[in-house]
């Protein structure tokens, strides 16, 4: 029942590992945003936000706060993670199928949230699949809303980045990248 697909290009993509090269590409993505979506779809945000070139991410996490979340969950986050954090604690202007990335204090084992229990009972009883539930089980989910995106911590790249997923349950299509950035580069060419 699940698909896998292993993206090409997230190499070839403009790294995202500072906050700079974050607020810069979150910029733009904000602006293709406003441009994509009519006035029903925009989710709840200031004038100041709409207005050309305001900001649609939250305030930056802290240090403090990124360490805390690392430490609740017994790993470091991989850089371009880190750096986004660092960036916006958190992101709701998206569009297909993920409603928000989750801030830090809200990032959560994918085993331990709602979503994460009924796919692992289900790809474990109703539609066997080990792989799947092997990568549920293991992976931190990081966003969510139809769709789901997580970060396998044991599938680390030379670059210290993990193995970034968008999980579709609806059709049990699993999209690999190489990092959590891919997943975002690839959101945001949806939006051109």
């Amino acid at each position: 029942m699940s698909g896998s697909e292993e993206t090409d290009g997230d190499e070839e993509r403009r790294p995202l590992n500072t906050p700079r090269e974050w607020r810069d590409f979150l910029d733009e993505y904000g602006e293709l945003y406003r441009e994509g979506v009519d006035d029903n779809d925009i989710r709840e945000f200031d004038e100041e936000q709409l207005e050309e070139g305001g900001w649609l991410g939250s305030e930056p996490a802290t240090e403090e706060a990124v360490a805390a979340a690392e430490q609740r969950l017994g790993l470091r986050f991989p850089p371009s993670y880190r750096s986004f954090l660092l960036t916006t604690n958190g992101w709701t202007a998206l569009r297909d199928w993920i409603d928000e990335v989750h801030p830090c204090e809200e990032v959560a084992w994918m085993r331990d949230t709602g979503p994460g229990r009924s796919l692992v009972h289900l790809y474990d009883n109703e539609f066997p699949d080990a792989d799947l539930v092997a990568l549920f089980r293991r992976s931190l989910q990081v966003a969510s809303g139809e769709d789901l995106w997580l970060l396998d911590p044991t599938d680390v790249g030379p670059d210290g980045e993990w193995a970034a997923h968008l999980f579709t349950p609806k059709y049990g299509d699993l999209e690999s990248h190489t990092s959590f950035a891919g997943l975002f580069h690839e959101s945001k060419d949806s939006l051109e």
